[in-house]
């Protein structure tokens, strides 16, 4: 069995890995720049299941994908020598306002009500989680089992892990079409001249998964959303939670690199680092931790997280032969094994 995957970021190299532990020997994974090169190098690497879910269903989903890390990134580790970076540090979400605090009250019981652990703490219990906070919160919700890796120690580990199964990965690769015999998908073409023919084709392009020639019309569209992102530097090393506020937030990467984030912005693929971005990043980070407005600046980025109608497309499409694993939008990091078994799971169904 042939199987091409288009996209060679952490949801195409999961997927690839995946199939390939399932006895899988002849896979290709394309990618039209570098591996990593999209939203996989851009994201912050919260793996957080019980903050960014919002019902008991995806609740549920978010906090098996967040677990299944604990064996993943042994695994990973194994396989590479690559430590991703997974470390359990926890969540707050801060309010500012004792109205913005009782807001999080539902959220913390729903939690609750599904056997996780999470509590409402007012100041001073937020500030003994998290000494570096602001002292002027109202309080904050306290999710003590949300985790984290480092998205590209993440990347480094499956690329690795990919190539020592065996998997090909065909760097400046640029998808022309998907090639249809009938009503079947066959295989990709490259550039208008080389076809690819494979038994199973899997769509994990990211935000350009639509601009793929061939993808059929039925398929929700994927859409871009950018986001950028600023890197700081604390020396020493100060925070040691995430911090949400707002759509804002701080990740701690434990030897003074500080992630904070992000915008969310419909400007189609238009790759800059604005001002204006910056500047509100900013403007968060030092609202939820003072301190960090003496920390060194490093750098910033953008990309764009894949945003699809309806939520992630993981599985059959429509046209029999083309798999979807795509449209993840801000959980990709999160959900990138569960979708891999999901997707290599549909794949071998259909393997005649």
């Amino acid at each position: 069995m042939r199987v091409v995957v288009i996209g060679a970021g952490v949801m195409g190299c999961a997927t690839a890995l995946e199939l390939a532990s399932r006895g899988v020997r002849d896979i290709v994974v394309l990618e039209r720049a570098v591996p990593g090169a999209e939203a996989s190098s851009a994201a912050a690497g919260m793996l957080a299941a019980q903050v960014e879910s919002s019902s008991d269903e995806e609740r549920a989903l978010y906090v098996r994908a967040r677990e299944a890390y604990v064996g993943w990134a042994a695994e990973l580790r194994e396989r590479t020598g690559v430590d991703i970076g997974h470390r359990k540090t926890g969540i707050v979400e801060l309010a500012m306002t004792d109205e913005e605090l009782a807001k999080l009250a539902p959220v913390v019981e729903a939690s609750r009500a599904a056997g996780l652990r999470a509590e409402v703490v007012n100041a001073s219990g937020a500030l003994e989680i998290e000494r570096e906070l602001s002292p002027k919160i109202a309080g904050a919700a306290w999710f003590p089992d949300e985790a984290q890796v480092d998205p590209p120690q993440l990347l480094r580990a499956l690329v690795a892990a990919i190539a020592r199964a065996g998997v090909a990965v065909k760097s400046g690769a640029t998808v022309s079409s998907i090639v249809k015999e009938g009503d079947r998908c066959v295989g990709v073409a490259l550039d208008g001249r080389e076809v690819l023919r494979a038994d199973a084709v899997i769509l994990a392009a990211g935000s350009w998964s639509s601009l793929v020639p061939g993808v059929p019309s039925t398929v929700p569209t994927v859409r871009p959303v950018r986001g950028q992102i600023v890197m700081l530097e604390e020396r020493p090393p100060r925070l040691s939670t995430i911090v949400f506020l707002g759509r804002g937030y701080v990740v701690p990467r434990g030897d003074g690199r500080v992630v904070c984030g992000s915008t969310m912005e419909d400007v189609g693929h238009r790759r800059e680092v604005t001002a204006a971005g910056v500047a509100s990043i900013l403007s968060t980070a030092t609202r939820i931790a003072p301190n960090l407005a003496a920390a060194e600046f490093s750098r910033a980025w953008c990309n764009f997280r894949p945003h699809a109608e309806g939520g992630p497309q993981v599985g059959r499409s429509p046209l029999p032969g083309l798999f979807l694993a795509t449209g993840h939008h801000r959980n990709g990091i999160l959900l990138a094994k569960h979708t891999a078994e999901r997707v290599a799971e549909a794949v071998l169904a259909d393997e005649p």
